[in-house]
């Protein structure tokens, strides 16, 4: 037997080990079951160029837990490991100044990196054990297995042991405070996050798998048969769908691994994309494309981060712009470290490469959907329409893209790109000022009246709603030239698109005068500003506005914009139609009560028209619309 001390310059690394360079303790079986894995990949390729001419037999990697001894053992039958390579490999740990380390980054992000720096993973083990075991057999013909046991402290021993089968078990006696990986529930959920998709099998069973046969039933040698209770079960699937070339899988097999990764997704993607690129940088993948519909948040963290198949991440914000973040799937790259930290993954050029190259596929791809098929792609956009708009709006080298496959709807369903719609409006809706005006309403429904209005003039009006119009339309005005955008109801049509003509009022200006204090009467001066204005005879007599400069700021403040925009009180305008033939007769009312009750009885119209007369005052409106029937 051999004893000693693991080399570092620090009096124990085992503290570090255990409290600092590891946040997550959970990670520990991710990284014991990768070095199996790698352990098993290695004697494959050493056999492969002629190096191992033994037999390869079943490669597995094994998890096996025994509550009862309190162990959790990871067991391969891979390179195995000679004493002389336990010396150099285990214990003489290449960790120059970890003292100095540990006091130049403790409480720092991104201090975890250090494990994949200096081949740490195995020291994890301690995080989680009182005591941990080496058992190992080299693949050399004729070595001898030995077992190196450490207790956490620097101290070490070394002895020769029997093992017939070639490789490594790693044996962990489990302390007090990690009882949790004694559960099998735990264990098999870390498997499934870190471990589903490892290019190995991964085995996961318990030491008390096989019991006596209940039945009695006896072997060739008179004992009761052993029979399994608790079958140890394959947990990974070794080639999933993002490691095979596209031409080898059809729609099904991409779908079949959506709902592999998604189990309790009631849905199927749109589409997806498979990544596949080996220069520059090494990157494979499967991206799905989810129905998102109108919530922009509860979509996220569905993209997981891979490193030759073994899961590091859901949480890929600084790998993908912002806004793909909503998509679903699969990114696999080498060049990214197992253990990574933001400030890392920010400032890394190969991290920037892989984004840029994501969202430049991304974009090709409804590009090539747009040319290819526009008529299912119209027919997607009501789940494509709020991921474009973010992605226009966060990402300015998608927008310029995006310019040739986003879409415009307008109330009669039809659909047009910016270009087609600009020169499909160009004749009727381009204003005094040669700046054309783009028409449009959040809720056909409630905003009918003004619709049909403008339909009526020979205006077409779009249909733009969901939480990201307001940015979305500042931004089409940012950048097409000589556009603005106009809600139907933010003013009255002939402001909205003004012509050289004016349209002439019927009323003197006395009369305008005379009409003002009439309706300020019976409205809150707060809140509303009354105005007389010369309209078309065939408008409404009253037409109740907020301007679009201020519904567009407080729309905005309303999803987070806040500071002073939030400032802005709620006003709204009311038109009273000069040229109308109600108002007409308001003026030729002779009674003041006459006048009053239907100066009252238009406002309420108009304020009914919006959706702003409710409670007491609606109930009045009831009554008195009852007694002039």
């Amino acid at each position: 037997m051999k004893t000693g001390q693991i080399n570092v310059q620090t009096e124990n690394i085992f503290p570090i080990i255990k409290k600092f360079l590891y946040s997550d303790h959970e990670i520990f079986l991710r990284e014991l079951v990768s070095n199996a894995v790698d352990a098993s990949q290695k004697l494959k390729f050493l056999a492969s160029n002629g190096e191992f001419k033994g037999e390869l037999g079943d490669l597995k990697v094994e998890v096996i837990l025994d509550k009862e001894e309190k162990t959790l053992t990871i067991r391969d039958r891979g390179i195995g490991m000679t004493a002389e390579e336990i010396d150099k490999y285990i214990n003489q740990i290449a960790f120059s100044g970890a003292e100095e380390f540990v006091q130049q980054y403790k409480g720092k992000e991104g201090a975890e990196q250090i494990i994949g720096h200096f081949g740490l993973g195995f020291y994890s083990s301690f995080m989680v054990s009182d005591r941990v075991q080496i058992r190992t057999l080299s693949r050399h013909e004729g070595a001898q297995a030995v077992q190196w046991e450490s207790n956490g402290s620097p101290e070490y021993t070394i002895t020769e042991i029997e093992k017939e089968d070639r490789g490594t078990d790693i044996v962990m006696y489990i302390s007090e405070d990690s009882a949790e990986f004694l559960e099998k529930a735990r264990i098999q959920g870390i498997l499934d996050k870190y471990c589903k998709f490892l290019p190995h099998p991964v085995i996961f069973g318990t030491k008390t798998d096989y019991v006596d046969d209940p039945n009695g039933e006896k072997d060739e040698d008179g004992k009761v048969k052993r029979v399994a209770v608790d079958v140890p079960n394959q947990v990974n699937n070794v080639s999933p769908a993002w490691t095979k070339a596209p031409v080898d899988l059809s729609e099904d097999d991409y779908n079949s691994f959506y709902r592999e990764l998604y189990p309790m997704s009631m849905e199927s993607p749109l589409f997806h994309i498979h990544l596949n690129v080996d220069y520059p940088f090494n990157l494979t993948g499967i991206l799905y494309f989810p129905r998102i519909k109108e919530n922009v948040e509860v979509q996220r963290n569905k993209i997981n981060l891979y490193s030759n198949q073994v899961f590091i991440t859901d949480s890929v914000e600084e790998i993908v712009p912002e806004f793909l973040t909503l998509l679903h799937g699969v990114i696999d790259s080498p060049d990214i470290p197992l253990n990574v930290s933001r400030s890392y993954l920010q400032s890394d050029g190969n991290v920037k490469k892989i984004s840029s190259h994501i969202t430049k596929k991304v974009a090709d791809k409804l590009g090539e959907m747009f040319r290819n098929d526009r008529k299912d792609f119209e027919e997607k956009w009501g789940d494509l329409s709020l991921f474009v708009q973010y992605g226009m709006l966060s990402d300015d080298k998608f927008a310029e893209k995006a310019k040739k496959f986003a879409l415009l709807t307008n109330t009669e369903g039809e659909f047009f790109t910016m270009e087609e719609y600009k020169e499909k409006i160009a004749t009727l809706q381009t204003n005094k000022d040669e700046k054309l005006v783009i028409l449009y309403t959040n809720a056909p429904e409630e905003q009918y009246g003004f619709v049909q209005n403008a339909k009526g003039r020979g205006y077409d009006v779009l249909h733009i709603d969901g939480p990201l119009a307001p940015h979305w339309i500042g931004r089409m005005e940012q950048t097409n030239e000589n556009v603005t955008f106009a809600r139907v109801d933010s003013d009255t049509l002939d402001k909205l698109i003004q012509k050289d003509e004016e349209i002439p009022s019927k009323l003197t200006k006395e009369d305008e005068e005379a009409l003002k204090p009439l309706f300020e009467e019976v409205l809150d001066k707060q809140k509303y500003t009354v105005n007389v204005e010369s309209m078309d005879s065939g408008d409404a007599p009253i037409i109740i506005t907020q301007p679009e400069f201020i519904r567009r700021m407080k729309e905005q403040q309303a999803m987070g914009g806040g500071g002073f925009y939030g400032a802005f009180p709620e006003t709204y305008n009311v038109v009273v139609n000069a040229n109308h033939e109600k108002i007409s007769e308001v003026l030729n009312t002779k009674t003041k009560k006459s006048k009053d009750r239907k100066v009252k009885q238009l406002t309420d119209i108009a304020l009914l028209s919006q959706g702003m007369l409710k409670g007491e005052e609606l109930n009045a409106f009831i009554q008195r619309s009852i007694e002039l029937v």
